[in-house]
């Protein structure tokens, strides 16, 4: 897909790795919706960020998990814009999950990554539908394919993304295509020392952290590259293979 004057909407994209991926789309020549749920001053600074360099954003809120919140979303999306052309399933939370954890934890999790993805994933596939063509990524991680006591919850909510991924890209087949990218090491989260830093570069195979650009180049891959679906392309320097 050809991204100029295509409509976008990611979700979780004010800030982090969500932000670098509007910021890309946008550049590509994108129309971008950035979706946030609380994070409305991050979001106005993306969307400023891409009206500045000439691009067109628009920030609309909305809890993913809330089924009836997303499709408000998906359409808004459309309304604004005219379209609605790619979608980003990035929205997510990272909240740890030892055992025993708490059945809110649990629920919270299992609402924002999964059910957000399926609910903004089920509407927006009558808009593509109806243009003939589309394209949905879902923003996975390296917890979906290695499992963690930590975090469990995000864990198995990522795994089911990555087979929500493979459904939907058999269901909405063959006018919409679904792929899923699987980030490893692009961005420490604040709480983390220099030496926890340091010592997971030094479990990649290219010792050393990615950037959530590279994310984002990923997801303008999958984009470009139309006979692409079903698939998740793994963003994490070889740390999979490093034990």
């Amino acid at each position: 897909m050809e991204l100029q004057g295509k409509t976008a909407l990611v979700t979780g994209g004010a800030h982090r790795v969500g932000r670098a991926i509007v910021i890309a789309l946008a550049h590509a020549g994108a129309k971008v919706a950035v979706n946030y749920n609380t994070s409305a001053a991050e979001a106005a600074e993306t969307v400023t960020a891409v009206q500045q360099s000439g691009g067109q954003a628009v920030a609309f809120q909305a809890d993913v998990g809330n089924a009836a919140a997303a499709h408000t979303l998906v359409d808004q999306t459309a309304q604004h814009f005219g379209s609605l052309d790619l979608l980003v399933n990035n929205a997510s939370t990272y909240t740890k999950s030892p055992v025993p954890f708490s059945e809110p934890v649990w629920r919270r999790t299992m609402d924002v990554i999964l059910d957000g993805a399926f609910h903004c994933a089920n509407a927006a596939a009558p808009h593509m539908q109806t243009a003939g063509a589309g394209v949905i990524i879902n923003i996975a991680d390296l917890h979906a394919v290695r499992p963690s006591t930590t975090f469990m919850a995000h864990g198995v909510a990522k795994a089911g993304l990555l087979a929500l991924t493979e459904h939907l890209a058999v269901a909405f087949a063959p006018h919409i295509r679904v792929n899923a990218i699987i980030p490893g090491p692009v961005l420490p989260p604040e709480r983390l020392d220099a030496d926890a830093v340091r010592r997971i570069a030094e479990r990649t195979l290219l010792k050393r952290w990615g950037t959530p650009a590279d994310v984002a180049a990923a997801v303008l891959f999958l984009t470009a590259c139309d006979y692409i679906t079903g698939e998740s392309l793994v963003v994490d320097g070889g740390e999979r293979w490093v034990h």
